[in-house]
């Protein structure tokens, strides 16, 4: 599985090969539709997109419209379908991956009672203490992968039927998003263990749900849906879906799994030496390991690619929206200029200590209630050292994840890298080949969640005899400097001090 560096990981409709398969990817901002070829590189041409918004509030809303996102998938595939057939191109399968810790309650029809609540939504922040008094922390970590808090179902089902007990009995099947477009466009859903693993509610080790979390809820398993593999996919799309895609209706639909287990696959990083780091709006790290992972470091999570697969790793809330609100904030100008000033900073040459928790903090000390902070500003700061800061402050907080994500993988010998924020920042990409001190590949794909669909369908089509065989498209490396390593570890202590006394509790310490 070489590392194939070119500056477009596209392809031409003239130039592609088959078997294709039409990849749904729904993220957090946006509905998207790509064709890939057989050797997983998306078709030029053949792809939409659909933005959409979560409906946020002050109080920690964060949801969607389930029929809303809906209508935009079904738009993308209209796209899809239309190009695809002016390209003579037949899809031999659909694949989908979604943004993952969603649920929605639907009645017996399959018609939305509730909105979609996201992993975004920190309402739930009282019922995450509650579970803490309650249960064993440690002991549903080992069982699930999961950590209580407001992103996983737990808290989530807890905080519903003490704010709306007649809804919450009234729902007929808790399911994810990619579960409702199944039922939509089938009539029946079931869900994938990756899509279940990020739940907080399935056994990781049994591949059942898991009993003693659903009976300490009061939640019926008949309100979840079945569970199944990814690689276990329908056919025969129901009316009117059938006449409107007759491309389509008569392929494998492969369910949806989870964008993160996605991201690794589509990004080549398919086996434990090799590490995704995804820097988007948030940002994360993991690994795709065969079988189970026995001991899951504490601060980490392990979910699941699939049914022989898993994935430890490290999710921070903070990435993108850092750059983002310090930009805006401090009123710099989005232009390439920017980036070039940044990247010609000297590392940590402004002595700032900066927390970067403007949305608490998940890996690896999950303290929802975590603020940021900026600590050593004086008369002499610029804008620019500010912003400057709070990247490095990110890529601090990513170096802590890989520390404790190495305990359980053999010598790491790539680190691939994508995600929005990190394609359009030279500079925060070197700043992070610098602070993790190894070489830094960035991916050539665009979309490498939907890519990932896209490969998990060919494999189980047997296009390809398993992930390790697909070609790994990188755009260029960057190469760490030692030097500035060595200045990035003493920032890296002064920004632990400052975590351990405003934010660190006493079970931060505990192995």
């Amino acid at each position: 599985m070489a590392l194939i560096q070119t500056p477009d990981g596209w392809v031409s409709p003239a130039g592609a090969l088959p078997p294709y398969v039409l990849a749904l990817d729904v993220g957090s901002s946006s509905v998207r539709a790509v064709l890939f070829d057989g050797r997983g590189r998306p078709v030029r041409g053949v792809s939409a997109r659909r933005p959409y918004r979560l409906r946020t509030a002050a109080d920690g809303t964060a949801e969607a419209d389930a029929t809303q996102i809906f209508a935009l998938i079904t738009d993308c595939l209209d796209e899809v379908h239309a190009r695809a057939g002016q390209a003579g191109i037949r899809p031999a399968a659909v694949a989908s991956c979604t943004l993952v810790s969603n649920v929605l309650g639907v009645d017996a029809s399959g018609r939305p009672l509730t909105p979609v609540y996201t992993y975004a939504d920190t309402r739930p922040a009282a019922e995450v203490r509650f579970l803490r008094q309650h249960l064993d922390e440690r002991e549903v970590h080992r069982r699930t992968g999961c950590r209580f808090h407001t992103s996983y179902l737990p808290a989530r089902f807890l905080w519903l039927r003490r704010r709306q007990p007649d809804l919450f009995h009234r729902v007929w099947r808790w399911m994810s998003l990619g579960e409702y477009v199944e039922f939509q466009l089938f009539g029946e859903a079931a869900v994938t263990y990756s899509v279940a693993s990020w739940t907080g509610l399935l056994d990781r080790h049994r591949l059942r749900w898991d009993a003693d979390l659903l009976a300490f809820l009061d939640l019926p398993v008949e309100r979840l849906s079945p569970l199944t593999d990814v690689s276990h996919p329908r056919q025969g799309l129901r009316s009117p879906y059938a006449a409107r895609w007759p491309l389509l209706q008569d392929i494998p639909w492969f369910p949806a799994v989870g964008d993160g287990a996605a991201a690794n696959v589509g990004s080549g990083c398919v086996t434990p030496d090799r590490i995704a780091l995804t820097l988007g709006t948030t940002s994360a790290m993991r690994a795709v390991v065969p079988g189970d992972v026995p001991d899951v470091p504490w601060g980490l999570w392990c979910y699941r690619v699939d049914g022989h697969r898993s994935l430890p790793g490290g999710a921070l809330s903070e990435g993108g929206n850092v750059f983002a609100w310090l930009r805006d904030t401090l009123r710099l100008s989005a232009d390439p200029a920017l980036d070039e000033a940044l990247a010609a900073m000297p590392p940590d040459g402004h002595g700032l200590t900066v927390l970067p928790f403007f949305a608490g903090e998940r890996s690896p000390g999950w303290h929802e209630d975590a603020r940021a902070t900026i600590h050593g500003l004086t008369l002499a700061h610029t804008p620019q050292d500010i912003l400057r800061a709070g990247m490095e402050a990110v890529a601090y907080r990513l170096a802590a994840v890989l520390e404790r994500l190495q305990t359980v993988l053999p010598p790491v010998t790539h680190i691939i890298a994508g995600g929005g924020a990190l394609q359009h920042s030279r500079a925060w990409r070197q700043i992070l080949a610098d602070v993790l001190a190894r070489p830094l590949a960035v991916t050539a794909i665009p979309e490498t969640s939907a890519r990932g669909a896209a490969l998990l369908a060919l494999e189980a089509l047997h296009a390809l005899p398993d992930l390790t065989h697909a070609p790994v498209y990188i755009r260029e490396v960057h190469e760490p400097n030692e030097a500035h390593h060595a200045r990035y570890q003493d920032a890296r202590a002064r920004q632990e001090r400052l975590y351990r006394l405003l934010v660190a509790t006493e079970e931060d310490a505990m192995p």
